[in-house]
């Protein structure tokens, strides 16, 4: 009988995204966007809706042979974490975020595509996963099948680097409104002096839960604009189109599946 996960209890569906082991591929791609989901999934082949619930819009179909998942996470670190753990709980291994993001570093103009390599952890999720002082690092494999997947499409100008995950986005846009805003002030501007690419909201807690679970996670993002460029007078075109990001996902994902099978066969 299907059941779910909770605390101590535990059986076969899943208590948030209302899946079992057999809905799920190995690889998934993780989307902010219920919205998103369907757009990637017409992508794979066969694609099967497994179900919506709350933020968790969940499709399964297949990419060269290999059963792969599509997954929306909601906004945030917290429910970012909880689809990725019930995910590793139905078998998948593989993660690769497909979302968007703010450029930071003034290299990084609306419509350039950001790999995440690590992420400042500005936000709470990540400190109920690894300690103070660990980095929430991306996996090595993943994000240099997203930079060979860049290279091979050439569609878009791309950047690797750093990240901020944060959990106000009202904090990062209208920092002057908030209490903190003395706080907000001073880490933002420091940032940018270390080289961060750009700021989003889940990189962070997926990246933390990949690294405890022994899962490897990465992502892509469209910077939808930076706000930096705009005020120093650059510029800057805002954008709302992800299709670079998501043909550049599919492809990685594609290259993970080639690797992982060359990798098993020797």
């Amino acid at each position: 009988m299907d059941g779910f996960a909770f605390g101590s209890f535990q059986s076969e569906r899943q208590f948030h995204i209302k899946a079992l082991p057999e809905e799920v591929g190995g690889y998934v791609f993780l989307v902010g966007d219920p919205g998103r989901s369907p757009v990637i999934a017409e992508l794979l082949e066969s694609p099967v809706h497994v179900g919506f619930n709350r933020e968790y819009n969940l499709y399964t179909g297949t990419l060269d042979g290999e059963k792969v998942s599509v997954c929306s996470t909601g906004i945030g670190g917290p429910s970012s974490a909880i689809a990725v753990e019930e995910l590793i709980k139905c078998g998948a291994h593989t993660f690769l975020r497909v979302g968007t993001c703010g450029g930071m570093d003034l290299a990084v103009k609306g419509g350039d595509l950001v790999i995440a390599q690590a992420a400042i952890r500005a936000e709470g999720t990540s400190y109920e996963y690894i300690p103070q002082g660990y980095p929430a690092v991306a996996s090595f494999e993943v994000a240099a099948a997203l930079r060979d997947a860049a290279e091979k499409r050439g569609t878009a100008e791309y950047h690797i680097g750093v990240v901020q995950s944060k959990d106000s986005f009202y904090g990062e846009t209208e920092p002057d409104t908030m209490p903190v805003a003395y706080d907000l002030n001073q880490r933002v501007p420091a940032y940018v002096k270390c080289g961060c690419m750009a700021t989003e909201m889940e990189c962070a807690a997926i990246f933390s839960v990949g690294l405890v679970r022994r899962a490897r996670c990465g992502a892509i993002l469209t910077a939808l604009w930076n706000d930096g460029r705009i005020k120093a007078g650059l510029p800057d075109v805002p954008t709302q189109d992800s299709s670079n990001a998501i043909a550049c996902a599919v492809e990685a994902i594609r290259l993970l599946i080639s690797r992982d099978k060359k990798a098993a066969a020797r």
